[in-house]
């Protein structure tokens, strides 16, 4: 029977490894959010985070816009090239929000865990 363990959440979504025969597999990161998930590596999060940037960049334009967190007409690449989502800004700060969270986690057990063990 397949487990999970969390890795980060927020609000809007969670992140997380499966488990296998109580093994942690770990290559890859369970990203789910708004009925949709992701399976990525490391690389492609910290990709994911680069993209959401863009985006936030693009969409610049609408910071004083009032209707900017209602709007839903902002589109966010994602790793996987056929996929692009249509998204507020609301949920694209969720978004980084979730995978800046995921990789600080990640990137914290790592150094807990390597360099920062005695």
């Amino acid at each position: 029977m397949k487990g999970i363990e969390q890795i980060y959440y927020n609000n809007f979504g969670m992140s997380f490894y499966w488990k296998e025969k109580n093994a942690v597999k770990s290559e890859k990161i369970q990203l789910v959010f708004r009925e949709t998930g992701f399976y990525f590596t490391v690389s492609e999060l910290e990709h994911f985070v680069d993209l959401i940037e863009d985006s936030c960049k693009r969409n610049s334009c609408c910071e004083n816009c009032e209707m900017k967190y209602r709007c839903a007409k902002f589109l966010l690449k994602t790793p996987v090239s056929q996929i692009d989502l249509a998204v507020s800004m609301k949920e694209l700060d969720s978004i980084k929000d979730l995978v800046e969270g995921t990789l600080f986690k990640i990137k914290l057990e790592e150094y807990i865990c390597g360099v920062g063990m005695n």
